[in-house]
């Protein structure tokens, strides 16, 4: 089978790059970078930008593949030049898009591919949901062959999901929590979440591909392990050698306090889901998400603690937490004041 994955070294498509690999597809990434180091070998990589789309297309040549998938694709403009590249050059287009997609708030806590998608809180998930809304159509009028793919919160060596965290410098929280810093958790810590691993997120979409029968469909892609925030942070704590000091905050005192949260915090992580992934495995059998929070993030921990130059600090984010908590703080002292309550001991 002959794949081109569009990027192909984030945190999710690198486990599927291995996997590919590892399985024998033959495999090329188009990225605009070109560092063998960073590919399995027999992978092979074409070196253009993908909204360069004449240089796509003189990178590409007359080559055609049995499924695309685009990693890298976040707005309609971005689907747009997909259609017009790969139209007649795939017999399967796979866009990666998010469950954060998914009706917010909820209204029934177990998401199925076939719940609503509206977020009216993160204009990234509206940005998806408008990809998708393109693709599908482009399926229905014209026959583009696409599969839709939507993931949740995934993680790997490189990254700590913690619902209150620096993105691309996630150890931040790991050395709050090493320093005995407070580490926020929203709400009261109780609300559902899931957590999967990228290698095992990988074999959904590795079976996805090639496959006749999916074109058309979208597939949730999730673990089945459903951890509340407070057990995710603890764990994280516990794989660090701490018992870190949660401080609940209300998400949308966090939200007002940092603007920034409202999409990823009150659009997605604030909300008690639990994703249903019967449809992946009818159509892919071996899946079976097997790697446990507590296992997977022992081996992030060690992916951090193995270099110090992994230990990169958001020093700006540290700081406006510490901010947040001090406000929270005061604001908590002020009501118990107000109401003549003595404070907890």
């Amino acid at each position: 089978m002959k794949v081109l994955f569009v990027g192909g070294t984030g945190i999710i498509s690198t486990a599927c790059t291995e996997l590919a690999a590892e399985r024998g597809i033959d495999l090329t990434l188009l990225r605009r970078g070109e560092r063998a180091a960073d590919v399995p070998a027999g992978v092979k990589t074409l070196k253009a930008d993908i909204n360069d789309e004449a240089a796509v297309e003189a990178a590409l040549a007359s080559e055609t593949f049995d499924a695309v998938v685009d990693w890298i694709a976040f707005s309609p403009a971005e689907i747009e030049r997909d259609i017009r590249l790969f139209s007649g050059r795939t017999r399967q287009f796979v866009f990666i898009s998010s469950a954060s997609a998914y009706q917010k708030p909820v209204s029934h806590y177990c998401i199925t591919e076939s719940t609503p998608l509206a977020n009216p809180y993160w204009q990234y998930s509206r940005d998806k949901i408008a990809c998708e809304e393109l693709l599908t159509r482009a399926y229905r009028e014209h026959g583009f062959p696409v599969t839709i793919v939507r993931p949740s919160h995934t993680y790997g060596d490189t990254q700590i999901p913690l619902a209150v965290n620096s993105w691309l410098k996630p150890y931040t929280a790991v050395n709050r929590m090493r320093q005995g810093k407070k580490i926020i958790v929203p709400g009261d810590g109780t609300s559902l979440w899931v957590v999967t691993h990228n290698s095992d997120f990988a074999v959904g979409l590795v079976g996805l591909l090639g496959h006749a029968q999916a074109i058309g469909h979208a597939f949730n892609i999730t673990s089945d392990e459903v951890l509340t925030w407070n057990q995710i942070t603890t764990i994280v704590g516990e794989a660090a050698g701490v018992a870190p000091r949660l401080i609940h905050i209300p998400s949308d005192f966090i939200a007002a306090a940092i603007a920034d949260e409202i999409g990823g915090l009150i659009g997605d992580k604030a909300n008690s889901v639990v994703f249903d992934n019967a449809k992946i495995r009818r159509f892919v059998p071996e899946f079976a998400p097997h790697t446990r929070f507590a296992d997977g993030i022992r081996r992030t921990i060690a992916w951090f603690d193995s270099d110090p130059a992994h230990q990169v600090i958001d020093a700006e984010m540290d700081a406006v937490w510490d901010r947040l908590i001090a406000a929270y703080e005061r604001g908590c002292d002020d009501a118990l004041k107000a109401f003549k309550v003595a404070p907890a001991r």
